[in-house]
């Protein structure tokens, strides 16, 4: 039989008879693992983006919906770029996880005013989150992919703590755009649909000023998943964003107090005119 011939064969044989179905799914490839079929991906991408766009604190969904599309070619892309770095390739070797436990938030506190770890936890009590609010990976195949998801979704603290963006809808859109130019990972970009949820002045707040910032940066910074959080910590932040080429935005959620301040005016303004008209 010719090769051409029986590649064809092999591939309609795998198309006729699947690997596996719902009702024979094999064994997991690590703890917590839930294997997809093809099917079952598309449909939790897609309900997962769905529910994402209508409650974007919905954390499970979002977290689903980056497993979802990340594999097989971009979670396996960005594994590639920590494999050819050196601090990278230590991150894999040594597997750190960011939580509660590894992260000792009390002796953070007592670090110095200027140093990673004091601007990390002090984001963390002034957004009212913990290390551990991570989902863990469950729907990417390879063990070692899974690990490299893990590790970019317990990282995403420290890059609100890197530029001072809040937890605020705004703020994660803005994050989330900066992700996307520095990860490529398509669940960053897709998040951007949240958009449409936006007031108006809001979005002339995110396309004029952080949205510009964010892919300008994202783009331009070092790769942040090859940066080893845990050893940076008493790093001046300042010269930390200096070595990774990052600028830190303004502050969001003052724009939004003088946003909100600003419709409260014009409200209060549009009722006076309205009281003065005669009857």
């Amino acid at each position: 039989m010719s090769k051409p011939f029986d590649c064809h064969c092999r591939l309609a044989r795998q198309i006729l008879h699947p690997p596996f179905s719902v009702l024979n799914r094999p064994p997991p490839n690590y703890d917590g693992h839930v294997p997809l079929t093809t099917t079952e991906r598309l449909a939790l991408a897609a309900g997962s983006a769905i529910t994402s766009l209508v409650d974007p604190y919905r954390h499970d969904m979002v977290a689903a919906l980056g497993e979802a599309t990340a594999q097989p070619f971009f979670i396996a892309q960005l594994k590639r770029r920590m494999l050819a770095d050196a601090t990278g390739r230590r991150i894999l070797r040594d597997r750190p996880r960011i939580t509660s436990k590894t992260m000792a938030c009390d002796k953070l506190r007592q670090m110095p005013a200027n140093s990673l770890g004091r601007a990390y936890v002090s984001w963390l009590d002034r957004e009212g989150v913990t290390p551990d609010t991570r989902d863990a990976v469950r729907y990417i195949d390879n063990e070692e992919d899974a690990y490299v998801m893990q590790r970019y979704r317990e990282c995403h603290d420290f890059y609100h703590a890197l530029t001072g963006l809040p937890v605020i809808v705004e703020g994660e859109l803005a994050l989330k755009a900066f992700e996307f130019a520095n990860t490529g990972l398509p669940m960053t970009g897709l998040s951007l649909a949240a958009l449409v949820r936006l007031k108006r002045q809001e979005l002339h707040s995110l396309f004029a000023d952080f949205l510009p910032w964010a892919f300008s940066n994202g783009w331009r910074a070092a790769d942040l998943v090859n940066v080893y959080w845990e050893e940076e910590l008493a790093t001046d932040v300042a010269a930390l964003r200096a070595r990774l080429s990052v600028d830190q935005p303004g502050d969001l959620r003052e724009v939004r107090r003088q946003i909100r301040a600003e419709r409260k005016k014009r409200k209060q303004e549009a009722a006076r005119q309205k009281g003065m008209q005669p009857a």
